[in-house]
């Protein structure tokens, strides 16, 4: 496994993160979703990514059970606040209330006394950012959190919270964005903002959601159990990528992924990780051996050649807009 600086800050990660957003607490028991972060940590993998929201805050308790008797100094735990996480009106946002009350939510969760990055899930258009930025500073100097992340953030916020905390002498050390060699829309304007702030990106969905493992294929149904099929699974976002001109275009990366000596999905993780302004990339599973497969990406180096070639096949499919950030922005709080 190789290691990371996040951003310009002092904080060494894992390349490869694993993450359970679609896993613990739903799809995968709990005696499986331990074998996978046992498998983890057994691969040098120290940096584990979740949130309160998913699988309706279990996702948390989970990972805190399975992390359970590890030398805490030895690992870094990410967590993230926005979503509703219960009926009330204040039980989602970025409000004073729900990030004081969340953060409490979290600890006891993961079974810890701070986090080591607490992350703002979306913007929040209903909460001036001066109010979130001002409760994470309380929740950074009180030592709940060490630094302060976003997630699927437009250039323009994430340049505003920033200075905003600086004012308040915390650290924005990252943005938490979906990419992979289909989606690239932080290309454009994220990801040269973040460069000059001296923020890391932390991203998920390397693999956009299995399509670029080549299970799915043109003109075939979906396999059954795939995440293609499930409706809690993220099926609604995978289906942006189930048309044929895209499955096609993904089979035709096979010869460069056996040219590399990858499979597909390492093909994939190594793609992204070439981008110097991603500090990690999240990973999820539901079995040990996925886990085992794509760390095999890290420390792996794409010859400029090959890139262009991957690059070359997935232009005519991939998403590069980078107006399309806006797409996971909400217009309201939820």
């Amino acid at each position: 496994m190789e290691y990371r600086h996040l951003g310009r800050s002092g904080l060494v990660i894992s390349e490869i993160a694993y993450g359970n957003w679609l896993t613990h607490g739903s799809q995968v028991e709990a005696d499986a979703a331990t074998a996978c972060v046992r498998a983890a940590l057994d691969l040098g993998i120290t940096t584990f990514d979740t949130a309160d929201v998913y699988a309706a805050t279990r996702a948390e308790s989970v990972l805190g059970d399975a992390l359970k008797g590890e030398r805490r100094e030895g690992l870094e735990i990410f967590t993230k606040v926005y979503w509703p996480t219960g009926p009330g009106r204040n039980d989602r946002g970025l409000s004073r209330k729900h990030i004081m009350e969340s953060i409490e939510g979290s600890l006891r969760r993961l079974r810890t006394d701070y986090v080591d990055l607490y992350q703002a899930h979306r913007y929040d258009v209903a909460t001036p950012l001066e109010e979130t930025m001002e409760a994470f500073a309380d929740i950074v100097h009180s030592g709940k959190a060490l630094y302060i992340g976003v997630s699927e953030w437009p250039a323009e916020q994430i340049r505003r919270a920033h200075a905003l905390a600086r004012e308040l002498h915390i650290t924005l050390v990252s943005n938490q964005p979906q990419y992979n060699a289909l989606w690239r829309v932080i290309e454009g304007e994220v990801v040269p903002t973040c460069e000059e702030l001296g923020m890391g990106q932390v991203v998920f969905s390397p693999i956009a959601q299995g399509v670029l493992t080549g299970k799915y294929e043109p003109g075939r149904r979906p396999p059954q159990g795939s995440r293609a099929t499930d409706d809690k699974g993220g099926a609604d976002m995978i289906a942006r990528w189930m048309r044929d001109e895209v499955l096609e275009a993904v089979q035709r990366l096979k010869p460069l992924a056996a040219e590399a000596g990858l499979s597909l999905a390492q093909l994939a993780v190594a793609w992204v990780l070439q981008n110097a302004n991603v500090s990690a990339a999240i990973i999820g599973a539901s079995r040990p051996e996925q886990v085992e497969e794509n760390a095999k990406a890290s420390g792996v180096v794409l010859e400029a050649d090959l890139t262009a070639r991957i690059e070359e096949v997935l232009e005519p499919v991939a998403v590069t807009d980078p107006k399309r950030v806006h797409d996971n922005v909400p217009q309201r709080r939820p």
